[in-house]
């Protein structure tokens, strides 16, 4: 009769050990890598590529504000946007004009010159 020795016993738990915090960290290595690949090439949005809304044209006005060209359907919003909030500052029909065109006079001087026109025109001048 053999009694098993108490050095055997802490080997074999000490791997037991060992092996099931590999696994563990497999485990939420795979999680973690689902994660980022469903955040990288996952659906951007709950309705997908479908959405009303779209962003036209943006312009920094400083370090953190930014002033944003948002269509909503048949509508374009300007908004005022900084860290702590977002300002709805005037609303316009969408304009018909060729994507090329617009994306390259919009966050130039043509927006500047008619968002100036627009806030003269808000303020009575």
């Amino acid at each position: 009769m053999t009694i098993p020795t108490p050095q055997a016993s802490t080997a074999s738990a000490g791997g037991g050990l060992l092996q099931t915090t590999f696994a563990l960290m497999f485990v939420l290595a795979l999680l973690v890598g689902l994660a980022w690949f469903l955040k990288r090439f996952g659906p951007k949005g709950l309705g997908g590529g479908n959405s009303n809304v779209k962003l036209v044209g943006a312009l920094n006005v400083g370090a953190r504000e930014r002033i944003l060209v948002v269509e909503v359907g048949e509508q374009w919003i300007v908004v005022g946007a900084s860290p702590g909030r977002m300002n709805a500052l005037a609303t316009m029909p969408r304009q018909e004009s060729s994507e090329e065109a617009a994306s390259a006079t919009l966050p130039t001087a043509n927006f500047a010159e008619w968002f100036k026109q627009t806030i003269d025109k808000r303020n009575g001048k």
